[in-house]
């Protein structure tokens, strides 16, 4: 089961999930296009959250390009407690 921690929204997983199943370095607008009901603006808020916790990593800081990284993908499969991605 993936955890909620504190600084997590629920948008978070599937903002994860689109990375994960792209598998290649995408920008925000596409993880936009394809995701219902997040809007732009949640997922560009949420990107350098995101980052800042290891789960995305920014690969292109002109064009914004994001991928997913391991911790990010074990996330996803739930081998992550929560413990582990609180701040210590």
């Amino acid at each position: 089961m993936r955890p909620l921690v504190s600084w997590m929204t629920k948008s978070d997983p599937a903002i994860l999930e689109i990375f994960e199943e792209a598998g290649i370095a995408i920008p925000p607008a596409v993880a936009e296009y394809n995701l219902e009901g997040v809007s732009k603006s949640t997922i560009k808020r949420r990107l350098p959250v995101l980052v800042d916790h290891d789960l995305l990593e920014k690969v292109d800081d002109d064009r914004g390009y994001y991928r997913i990284t391991d911790r990010g993908r074990a996330y996803l499969e739930g081998e992550l407690e929560s413990d582990d991605l609180e701040p210590s």
